[in-house]
């Protein structure tokens, strides 16, 4: 009876472990300060082998990178959020189109402008979307609050 109590267990705890979501992304924000008041809001993505996310600007196929800044009267964004990393340019067979992503690392950074010398913050999400040779995980969006000091 404690044999078949064990197998029973042994296989539960196997099933829980392959029904646990897989998050293959890490994700570190920070707050660079250039000067008196201008930041760098510096988002980087660290990626499980054989992950990658896609490129703000992968045509179609794939959800893309997206951010989306909550609003702050007393911030301006410069630009654009630019990306850095090794960009890989392949035809996906997933979406049947060419796409570009990143494996292993990006950093993605906003420049920010303080409209008023004050200690405030700079939040929002960002929208992804990670595949692997055999599958893609859902999009998913993930949350950051970061302060700029």
């Amino acid at each position: 009876m404690k044999k078949i109590a064990l197998s029973l267990l042994m296989c539960a705890s196997v099933l829980f472990v392959q029904a646990q979501v897989k998050d293959p992304v890490t994700w570190k924000f920070e707050a660079k300060k250039k000067n008196a008041d201008t930041y760098e809001l510096v988002a980087t993505a660290t990626l499980e082998k054989p992950w990658h996310i896609y490129s703000q600007k992968t045509g179609k196929g794939p959800l893309p990178t997206k951010f989306i800044f909550n609003p702050n009267p007393l911030l301006k964004l410069e630009g654009a959020v630019k990306e850095s990393g090794k960009l890989e340019k392949v035809f996906d067979n997933n979406f049947n189109a060419e796409v570009l992503s990143y494996a292993n690392k990006v950093v993605f950074t906003q420049l920010l402008k303080l409209k008023t010398a004050v200690k405030t913050n700079i939040s929002g999400k960002i929208e992804f979307m990670v595949c692997n040779n055999e599958q893609c995980l859902p999009p998913t969006k993930k949350v950051f609050d970061v302060v700029l000091q």
